[in-house]
């Protein structure tokens, strides 16, 4: 788990350094709930993959902005499937963006904590989620609900230049 982020589910922390002026300035945010949906990782692939055509991340313009969309999606699908698998299923998908990054949060009923294997074994199958997530994130974090029910598993990735 990243130690690097004390900052809760929304909370970005401080301003640092300049903006990217493709992305918006003012920050959106959409929620998807999941609790017992049927399909939930498909649902909220798509569901982000929305998001990502509506504020301007897709159809990509170049390959970097290719793979910054594909990064998304993929950690969308890793954090949705491990809660999922590991944590009595996902509750709530937000997606936030602003100009400097976009944010993934999974909320979920667990009370696991989440983190990658170690050592990572790329030849053994499974295992692998938040290895991802780790390696394609600016940074990621776990949340305990307020109710203490269940966690908040975040992640940010950078903007697209």
């Amino acid at each position: 788990m990243s130690s690097a982020r004390p900052y809760p589910p929304g909370d970005r922390g401080p301003e640092a350094g300049a903006t990217a002026p493709a992305r918006p300035s003012n920050g959106q945010t959409r929620r998807l709930a999941l609790i017992d949906a049927s399909g939930a990782v498909p649902r909220a692939r798509d569901f982000a993959r929305e998001a990502l055509r509506d504020w301007g991340w897709l159809p990509a313009g170049n390959a970097d902005q290719r793979a910054a969309a594909e990064d998304v999606l993929l950690v969308v699908s890793e954090l949705v499937t491990n809660a999922c698998l590991h944590a009595e299923g996902p509750e709530e998908l937000r997606v936030s963006c602003d100009a400097k990054s976009l944010r993934l949060e999974v909320r979920d009923r667990g009370a696991g904590t989440p983190a990658p294997r170690t050592p990572h074994r790329a030849g053994r199958p499974g295992g692998h989620g938040m290895f991802i997530v780790q390696r394609l994130c600016l940074d990621w974090g776990v949340v305990r609900n307020a109710d203490g029910a269940g966690k908040t598993v975040w992640a940010e990735l950078a903007a697209p230049g």
